[in-house]
């Protein structure tokens, strides 16, 4: 059976983690698995020994001290992931599934590899935990997870809207053919309106491989507008997605020409940022 994993870690963007990871397993009719990491690292070191500064007495004191702190931080750790585990398991038990509730220990990034192993479609919020809200960063571990997930990721916004119309942006390359493949393979985007956008030159090879992406998909019983429009990718895409009440955003996780530069490095989080809409990002 088609399998979704959605990643929590109690943020802000838990509630729609579980409600995207919600709507993909109803069009796709796929068991629900909810994964929460303990990163034992990234706690402790919050509590750094400087230990060495003070004297021999006070030191062994100090260090009894940060051993019982420790163990109760990370009692504390385990019971705030159960809450976590539970309050997903009743949004989604509300929602008419029953998931499996996976705790796991140690680095969130090599954890989602061991994990999804046996996953079709990895759920993930924009901003984590330790997301500073204040600034546009979305944090390491998204990007790291786009980057090393073998499998199509669901990026939820900060709340779920229901989904009707999607966008796909589509360059010509192997993972933005690939998204196209995908979606006329699968039931997920099934009965929605879809555009597919290339920002680019309209050359002859441009508005032929629009034609035969536009062409699979109407084989496949979905029907797709094509629009292909100049300018800076993002600009281009983010204004498409705005103005023309796009609420899924369809990428390829690499691609090349314009949009590669938007997924690549640092700028992999602009896409994301500028369009304020789930992503479904292809490898």
């Amino acid at each position: 059976m088609t399998h979704i994993l959605a990643c929590t870690d109690g943020s802000v963007y838990a509630p729609s983690v579980y409600d995207h990871a919600a709507w993909a397993a109803r069009r796709i009719e796929a068991s629900l698995e909810v994964l929460h990491v303990l990163d034992h690292k990234r706690e402790s070191a919050e509590f750094a020994d400087r230990s060495g500064s003070i004297g021999l007495g006070a030191q062994e004191d100090l260090l009894r001290q940060l051993s019982e702190i420790d163990v109760a931080r990370g009692k504390a750790a385990i019971l705030r992931g159960r809450a976590v585990l539970d309050a997903a398991a009743a949004r989604l038990t509300a929602a008419g599934f029953v998931p499996t509730l996976t705790q796991r220990h140690g680095s969130f990034i090599e954890t989602l590899e061991a994990v999804e192993v046996h996953a079709d479609l990895v759920v993930i919020g924009k901003r984590g935990e330790a997301a500073n809200f204040a600034t546009p960063h979305l944090g390491a571990n998204l990007e790291r997870a786009i980057r090393g997930s073998r499998h199509p990721i669901l990026v939820a916004s900060r709340a779920f809207q229901p989904i009707k119309r999607v966008l796909i942006a589509y360059d010509g390359g192997t993972s933005a053919t690939k998204a196209v493949t995908r979606a006329a393979e699968g039931k997920l985007l099934r009965g929605l309106e879809i555009d597919l956008l290339t920002v680019g030159e309209a050359t002859d090879e441009t508005r032929t491989r629009m034609a035969n992406a536009c062409a699979e998909l109407a084989a496949a019983g979905l029907s797709a507008r094509a629009v292909l429009a100049d300018g800076e990718a993002e600009t281009v895409i983010a204004r498409h997605v705005k103005e023309q009440g796009i609420d899924l955003l369809v990428v390829g996780a690499y691609g090349h020409s314009r949009i590669r530069h938007l997924l690549v490095g640092s700028t992999t989080t602009a896409l994301i940022r500028s369009c304020q809409v789930p992503l479904l990002m292809f490898r």
